[in-house]
């Protein structure tokens, strides 16, 4: 089967500035040009770091926000070729990278903008780097008070598509049905994954996904954990859907330099489950699911490795085992 990369292409600026925005050590820029020339080239106290590092992330949302249809071509290339961004490169090398890949799909004018733009990104990612690493607590405070999402998208509450059902007695939002297949081709029916574990965590990610690369160690170790209590955890990578091999082996080299081992599966875009995938907007998403296929509490915006998400999940989780304990 052939990927359809246009749900996922046309949304990935969305999924991109949010994950990088909320959780990521990544973040944004202005269409205004550099604010920061009016602050010191380092803070000089915690204070001052949490309101550059604010600004800074600001600065690279609003370059990414600019020309939305040009970067989406970009993240379309990264989704067709590009490999994870390694940890500790720059993440304007890696934009940069991308739409050298991509140049040909360009004019002269719109090469040089883009450019332009992830050349200031790698300037701005620079001095968050330097932030992050001389005030790591002030930055948690930045990013916890900066998390927000693009008007008019809600990630807070499961999309409403006609792709959810009730529970039998309508007090929850069951997770959409699917039949697919895991990574290594075995078939995965929700019904049975679902009714097999006390719990069960849906990790919905990409694969050049900054902070969704970021988790899957994490994501691995609570897999472990959640198999000692009758539980699992599966992840769901946008890009592989429909079955694209290319995004499969992608998928699958990421994991393994991750050391990540939990089952990822993969489904139709034009069924319930890949109609409810199309409807998120910020990445990474992680929903709890129960014994019964319904959907516990809300999803967890962003990636485990900030603590307020942990701590949101493990929440969910619990709440999950006392239901099926009776």
């Amino acid at each position: 089967m052939k990927m359809n990369r246009t749900n996922t292409a046309g949304r990935l600026l969305a999924l991109l500035l949010l994950a990088l925005m909320m959780l990521s050590l990544t973040a944004c820029g202005t269409k205004n040009g550099d604010k920061t020339g009016g602050m010191s080239s380092e803070p000089k106290n915690a204070e001052e770091a949490v309101a550059m590092h604010k600004d800074l992330m600001a600065q690279e949302n609003a370059i990414l926000s600019e020309n939305t249809a040009l970067w989406e071509k970009v993240f379309m290339a990264a989704d067709k070729g590009m490999t994870m961004q390694e940890d500790g490169k720059n993440y304007g090398d890696f934009l940069l990278s991308t739409i050298e890949s991509a140049k040909d799909q360009f004019t002269a004018d719109e090469l040089k903008l883009l450019k332009e733009g992830a050349e200031k990104i790698r300037d701005i990612e620079t001095k968050l780097t330097m932030i992050e690493e001389k005030y790591p607590e002030a930055t948690q405070e930045s990013t916890d008070g900066a998390m927000s999402v693009p008007a008019g998208n809600d990630t807070t509450t499961p999309p409403d598509d006609g792709s959810m059902q009730k529970s039998d007695d309508g007090s929850m939002q069951k997770f959409p049905t699917f039949e697919g297949k895991d990574l290594d081709g075995n078939t995965v029916k929700s019904d049975e994954l679902f009714s097999a574990n006390a719990v069960t965590v849906v990790n919905f990610w990409f694969t050049t996904c900054n902070p969704c690369v970021g988790e899957l160690s994490e994501l691995d170790a609570l897999n472990k954990e959640l198999a000692e209590k009758g539980g699992a955890l599966i992840g769901v990578n946008t890009f592989t859907l429909d079955g694209d091999e290319a995004a499969i082996s992608e998928a699958k080299d990421v994991l393994a330099k991750k050391g990540a081992t939990y089952q990822n599966v993969y489904f139709d875009s034009d069924g319930e489950a890949g109609k409810f995938t199309t409807n998120i907007f910020a990445y990474p998403t992680t929903y709890v699911v129960d014994r019964n296929g319904n959907i516990v509490g809300d999803p967890i915006v962003g990636a485990i490795t900030e603590k307020k998400q942990a701590e949101a999940l493990q929440a969910q989780i619990d709440k999950a085992l006392s239901a099926d304990m009776g």
